[in-house]
């Protein structure tokens, strides 16, 4: 209930503006309506109508002012992504577009990492970076000091990895960064829809959090990587087979997320959740708490 309260001040002041009203709740409230009904006299009186929120197929709320982040919220915004897996249906089209309606913008590296001193000079005016770990691993030490350094800044970060061996560069981020394992074998199946958790160590999402606005389902991914150990991370996604597929990072000003299961970002897209996750997740990152209108649009 605390919580509850607590995320009800935040959502009060002037920095959220950039948040649809229901930010921070997995189930979208009720819509209550005020009417005016004529009575049989001919005298009119006023009545409340409670409307259910829409839901689609899955059974998450219908529609973008259901999402965290207000559409066009962050124009002008840049996300760096290192891509370094791709296949012919991985090419990153869908996310790009979700994230475009919130007003972010990609800037891909295809297959291929950048040298260190590259990638410092394309995270100079980027808003957020984000790793999708491929079959090797490419990253080195100075690539790590260079993130390190975007991230201690506040600058929003992602890392994703999957089964093995798409989870070696992810596994070294987030041990570098967090000391935490993304551990992974070639046969960790996913493909399962899970709901929010009704207990703290349960399966499904972590309920109520701006990460989980609006959703209430989510595909978990079709094979994923898993974090034996997440603190101190806390975990996001307790996927079908008990283990935290995905946790974040939220202390001192600086946002994070470790996911293990890339796939969700192209396998089965249309499924449970995934458009709104990708959307809340870069909203989250963009870290407005903390950089207000360097980051949120004037005109939104």
């Amino acid at each position: 209930m605390l919580r509850k309260i607590l995320l009800a001040c935040l959502l009060s002041l002037p920095a959220f503006a950039q948040y649809n009203e229901g930010a921070g709740r997995s189930a979208a409230a009720p819509v209550v309506r005020e009417v005016e009904v004529k009575q049989g006299d001919g005298t009119v009186k006023k009545q409340k109508v409670v409307e259910e929120v829409k839901k689609d197929q899955f059974g998450n709320a219908a529609g973008n002012n259901h999402d965290l982040a207000i559409d066009g919220a962050f124009d002008g915004q840049t996300i760096v992504v290192l891509h370094l897996y791709t296949e012919t249906a991985f090419d990153f089209q869908m996310p790009k577009s979700a994230l475009a309606e919130k007003g972010f913008s990609v800037y891909r590296y295809i297959n291929t990492a950048p040298t260190p001193a590259e990638l410092a000079k394309s995270l100079e005016k980027a808003n957020q970076l984000w790793i999708i770990a491929g079959g090797s691993r490419q990253l080195n030490d100075e690539h790590a000091k260079v993130i390190k350094k975007f991230f201690d800044a506040g600058h929003g970060l992602y890392i994703w990895g999957d089964n093995a061996p798409y989870a070696q560069d992810a596994d070294f981020l987030s041990r570098a960064l967090f000391d935490v394992e993304l551990k992974s074998s070639p046969w960790d199946q996913g493909e399962q829809v899970v709901g929010r958790q009704t207990s703290p160590s349960g399966t499904g999402l972590l309920a109520d959090h701006l990460l989980t606005t609006g959703i209430e389902q989510l595909y978990e991914g079709h094979t994923i990587a898993f974090m034996p150990k997440p603190a101190p991370l806390t975990p996001l996604i307790v996927g079908s087979q008990k283990h935290v597929v995905a946790a974040f990072f939220d202390k001192d000003g600086k946002r994070a997320i470790v996911d293990g299961g890339f796939t969700r970002l192209y396998v089965k897209w249309d499924t449970a959740g995934t458009g709104r996750y990708v959307k809340n997740a870069a909203a989250w990152l963009a870290n407005a708490e903390r950089f207000g209108d360097k980051v949120v649009a004037k005109k939104k």
